[in-house]
């Protein structure tokens, strides 16, 4: 590939971006000014750094009281409240322009409370009380009534659909019109399909909470006798990966999870579904690959088994890198992914 020069305009409008920057008050580390950057992004560093000055944010280090059996709860907004696309969308309440509904955004608004209490930066308060937030939640789910332990991965994915429910920036639900096409094994014809599905689901579903944690999983399943391929894509808000066993104490990476998550699967014929080819169920291989991945990637790690008479639980160690994590061998083809 030729090498880009930088021109005298290029090194100008990077001086300036700096410059503005430095005025703002913004650490380096915050702003990314690339080597190809656009005049008209200049513009929209002064509109960033106009809203950073909208939120005095405290450090955000408080807790929440246990109202109940409530840990699950209490990690799981921990964890929203620093994922700042959410906290800031939140803080702002920018989702009381983008919904469609005419309908109070209740939850969302309770939510957007206990955020505010979390970050208020000079309230004083050690902890934040997240009951009435949770009153409403279990009025829109009444599975988590009562006091009783909870999952925590449970209540994340039916917190994020409601919140995605009320800030919905799309009518009520239509059904998709999916067009009946032979499948076949290309690439490019896998990243059309997997395109139009996903136009689909935005066609009913676009929210900020599908900007942030949304992708797209797509299932391939080869047929042994007639090499046919079916693909199917859906849509995925977190990603649950089985824990390999581990003898001795040895500590399991979470690229061995991600390496068993994704390897190929033989099926046999009662276990697997009717091949489109064959008109029949015939032995066949599954494998799954992440084929859009989301802005925030959301894993959970499935540490339970289930036998014939009990369920089993894994406590082996999974060591994960804080950055860096290279999800290109999990994604389509040369696909380069680091998170």
């Amino acid at each position: 590939m030729p090498r880009v020069e930088s021109t005298p305009m290029d090194n100008s409008c990077q001086a300036l971006c700096r410059s503005l920057v430095t005025q703002n008050g913004l650490q380096p580390e915050h702003v990314d000014i690339s080597q190809s950057v656009l005049y008209t992004s200049i513009m929209g560093l002064l509109l960033v750094t106009e809203k950073e000055r909208e939120l005095q944010l405290g450090s955000g280090q408080v807790g929440l009281c246990n109202v109940g059996n409530t840990c699950f709860l209490n990690a799981i907004v921990q964890c929203l409240s620093h994922t700042r696309g959410l906290r800031d969308y939140c803080l702002m309440k920018s989702y009381l322009q983008d919904k469609h509904s005419n309908r109070e955004p209740v939850l969302m608004n309770e939510f957007s409370k206990v955020l505010a209490a979390l970050w208020e930066c000079d309230n004083g308060d050690t902890t934040v009380n997240p009951g009435m937030f949770y009153r409403i939640f279990k009025e829109a789910v009444p599975h988590f009534s009562g006091y009783s332990q909870q999952d925590a991965q449970e209540f994340l994915r039916f917190l994020l659909d409601r919140l995605h429910t009320e800030i919905n920036r799309r009518p009520s639900q239509r059904p998709a019109v999916i067009p009946n096409k032979e499948p076949t094994y290309s690439r490019f014809r896998i990243s059309e399909e997997a395109l139009s599905m996903w136009q689909k689901h935005l066609d009913r579903d676009d929210s900020k909470i599908v900007d942030l944690f949304s992708g797209q999983l797509h299932s391939s399943l080869h047929c042994s006798i007639c090499s046919h391929y079916s693909n199917t894509f859906d849509v995925f808000c977190d990603l649950s990966l089985p824990v390999p066993k581990s003898e001795y104490g040895r500590i399991v990476t979470l690229k061995e999870c991600l390496d068993l998550f994704s390897q190929e699967e033989k099926l046999d014929t009662e276990n697997s579904p009717m091949c489109e080819r064959c008109n029949r169920r015939t032995e066949s291989t599954k494998r799954l690959t992440i084929q859009r991945f989301p802005r925030i990637l959301v894993i959970h790690l499935n540490r339970f088994t289930m036998s014939r008479y009990s369920i089993c639980k894994s406590s082996v160690t999974v060591s994960f890198p804080l950055t860096g994590l290279d999800l290109g061998p999990f994604g389509p083809v040369d696909c380069d992914v680091f998170f």
